[in-house]
């Protein structure tokens, strides 16, 4: 079972350091918006072992930039700043369905006819459709405006589910929250899972929240002690992965029939029991192909695929890549 998210058809990945990004502003933009890519590629992080990002902000009008929070900002790049960026960041954009401007639709084009990533956070994934870059792929954007989304672009394939949709060259992610996991996301790919992590726990939030989770939860049940229990489970689970789990395993340890475990665990974590610990495993499997040298057959008993074999057909449908290739190029990369 992989991932609901697209998986990324690209496997090479940039030498992380000095890699450009630029973020799009503009008038009337959400400061909270405009902060979620530059709190996590813009800061100084090198004590955590992350290397420098040049981080821009640019926009495509002129002088001063309102906020919807009532104050100003200012920069001075303009959508040059796009010319040589590795990865495009348009962050949001007007809920009213105001079109982007000519000049930026034809940036992003640019960006992406020569190789750089685009993403389209919450409402940028209207800005990436207009741009036709989202034509024939599936995308994501708030829940809330999925259906406008749909409605204007017949041609996307709209996922109005998930938190984000990495389709290799574009990626889109639904709201504010679900923009910092597309940031990270990004960040694990360019930097490995412990980087990510540990941005992660610098910032006080989930290291990973897989893509294909879901958005919110309708009627959440109110914290019980069986919520207090799930807990524990998934903890233990998630230091035990070498172990085979099952619903049924799970529910018993934690002391809840089969039915209302599983209604509890989706209602709490947005995903399927088996879903988890496939994700878990995954990223188990990477930080310790990341970390060590130790053989494909160890590393899939450690992670609890069982066999090698279990391993590499797991690992290629979740990062379209071996498990080998990935150790070697994320070496390469890092060193």
């Amino acid at each position: 079972m992989k991932p609901r998210t697209a998986h990324a058809r690209r496997t090479a990945r940039p030498n992380p350091q000095g890699l450009e990004i630029a973020v799009v502003a503009f008038d009337g933009i959400s400061p909270f918006h405009l902060s979620v890519p530059c709190l996590v590629f813009g800061e100084n992080r090198r004590d955590l072992g992350i290397p420098d990002f040049k981080v821009s902000v640019c926009a495509a009008e002129d002088g001063p930039l309102r906020t919807s929070a009532g104050f100003e900002i200012f920069t001075s790049n303009r959508l040059e700043a796009l010319h040589g960026a590795d990865i495009v960041i348009v962050p949001s954009w007007h809920g009213d369905g105001t079109p982007a401007p000519p000049s930026l639709l034809d940036a992003l084009r640019s960006a992406h006819q020569r190789g750089a990533r685009i993403v389209g956070l919450c409402l940028g994934a209207f800005v990436l459709a207009e741009a036709a870059l989202l034509d024939g792929k599936a995308a994501t954007t708030h829940w809330n405006w999925a259906q406008a989304l749909a409605d204007r672009f017949p041609q996307v394939r709209v996922d109005r589910d998930v938190l984000y949709v990495d389709e290799g060259d574009v990626l889109t992610s639904a709201g504010v929250a679900a923009g910092l996991d597309c940031c990270l996301h990004l960040l694990r790919q360019l930097c490995g899972v412990e980087a990510a992590s540990r941005v992660a726990r610098r910032l006080v939030i989930a290291p990973h929240r897989q893509g294909g989770q879901a958005q919110f939860i309708e009627q959440p049940l109110p914290a019980s002690h069986a919520d207090d229990r799930l807990g524990k489970v998934l903890s233990w689970a998630a230091r035990h992965l070498d172990q085979p789990h099952s619903i049924d395993s799970l529910a018993q340890r934690a002391s809840m029939s089969r039915r209302s475990f599983t209604r509890h665990f989706r209602q709490a974590t947005g995903t399927t029991v088996l879903q988890w610990l496939l994700n878990q495993r995954l990223a188990h499997a990477q930080r310790m192909l990341e970390t060590g040298s130790r053989p494909i057959e160890f590393i899939a008993q450690e992670a609890g695929f069982g066999s090698a074999l279990s391993l590499r057909q797991h690992f290629r449908a979740a990062f379209n890549i071996s498990p080998s290739l990935y150790r070697k190029q994320f070496r390469c990369e890092t060193e």
